[in-house]
């Protein structure tokens, strides 16, 4: 990918370019160190010994114990995990997912519900914020797990985990508390995060997100679980299948490098600096005519959402007609989650109760570590021309 196509590449939500000097590095050192980290012979050992300084690095950075993390495939098998570990209850139970859940939890708690478990959606309010109330409002006596994403991946919304952790703690308190998963794939690396939060059981992180590669997640768990898929017993019996020694500690270095917190100075100030960027991109869009912000509340309210994500619709222009306008001219955003991209489904919008003409011309902007301020403001003017070829 040229420099030029990186400037303009508004698509981090989905993907973000590779980190080539810390994936070269991950890569030398697992060439080097190439055994299977559960044979128990010399280049075996060699290889857990690299894993499980991987692990460490990680905890380090999350400010959690490293026995409490498992390497996964990625986002979508740390959502799982947790989720689908309640199959293995004698008897079934309640699953709540608010309803602005990424597609990693919304489909698999469908197919929950076909195995017996009764699945509630929690209700998201105007400005698609899942509050405590509406979770402790869903709970029900036979409530087993709770499942809220940090970060919405459309709206950029932030949503207030540690508030409903405690919410549900004290809903709960002399019976048997439910536990609490948070898809953490928006937030680590976006913003502040603290997985410290006693009310948090688990949490599901992507490298990909960070400039890390494809194909590697991790999943905090606070206490273990009897894991649903079984194999060879790897990772604790947590996860099996072979371990990803090269992803591991590709991870571990792009967490050490763009985690967001008081250590690393340097990303919190990129961070206060992106949110200057966006919430100026996010006025001059609401000037646009025809133009709506999703949801309108972050143009006066920027604190409650990531300045990494922008959702925004513009009359008379269908998403995927604003997408293909951008692309011929080299810039690269989305219409929503890579994942649903095809299946021309808004159910986060819909959650919202974001009209259906709204949403046919809903697309997102999303930006990364190497977005610049010039590089917003072309979008911008980009954007603001397409938009008038349509509505004058």
């Amino acid at each position: 990918m040229t420099d030029i196509q990186t400037n303009h590449y508004f698509d981090w939500a989905s993907t973000s370019p590779a980190d080539k000097t810390i994936l070269q590095e991950a890569l030398d050192e697992t060439v080097a160190v190439w055994g299977n980290p559960s044979s128990i012979h010399a280049a075996g050992k060699e290889a857990r010994e690299l894993l499980e300084q991987a692990r460490k690095r990680c905890a380090d950075v999350l400010g959690v114990k490293a026995e409490k993390l498992y390497f996964t495939s990625g986002g979508t098998e740390s959502d799982h995990i947790p989720l689908l570990s309640v199959l293995n209850r004698p008897q079934k139970g309640t699953v709540l997912i608010s309803s602005i859940e990424h597609s990693a939890i919304r489909e698999m708690a469908l197919e929950m519900k076909k195995c017996g478990m009764e699945v509630i959606s929690i209700p998201s309010d105007k400005d698609g914020i899942i509050t405590p109330e509406a979770v402790v409002k869903s709970l029900t006596p036979e409530t087993v797990i709770v499942c809220v994403m940090a970060v919405n991946n459309e709206t950029g919304a932030i949503q207030p985990v540690y508030e409903i952790a405690d919410a549900i703690t004290s809903a709960t308190a002399g019976k048997r508390r439910p536990k609490f998963h948070v898809d953490c794939v928006q937030a680590a690396g976006k913003i502040p995060f603290d997985l410290s939060c006693a009310g948090i059981d688990s949490a599901a992180f992507s490298a990909h997100k960070i400039c890390g590669p494809r194909g590697i997640g991790l999943l905090y768990m606070k206490d273990a679980v009897e894991p649903f898929l079984k194999g060879g017993g790897q990772e604790k019996g947590m996860r099996s299948g072979t371990e990803n020694v090269f992803g591991a500690l590709a991870f571990a270095k792009c967490l050490e490098k763009y985690y967001i917190n008081k250590k690393n100075e340097g990303q919190l100030e990129h961070f206060n600096r992106q949110k200057e960027i966006t919430q100026d991109f996010v006025k001059k869009l609401a000037g646009i005519s025809g133009c709506t912000i999703i949801p309108e509340a972050r143009i006066e309210e920027p604190g409650k959402y990531s300045p990494w994500v922008v959702q925004a619709a513009f009359k008379n222009i269908p998403g995927q007609v604003m997408l293909r306008a951008l692309d011929s001219e080299g810039f690269y955003i989305s219409t929503g989650s890579a994942c649903s991209a095809r299946k021309n489904k808004r159910p986060i919008l819909d959650a919202m109760h974001i009209t259906p003409q709204i949403s046919e011309t809903a697309v997102r902007f999303s930006f990364g570590p190497l977005t610049t301020k010039t590089a917003v403001d072309e979008l911008f003017d980009k954007v603001s021309e397409i938009a008038g070829r349509f509505n004058n």
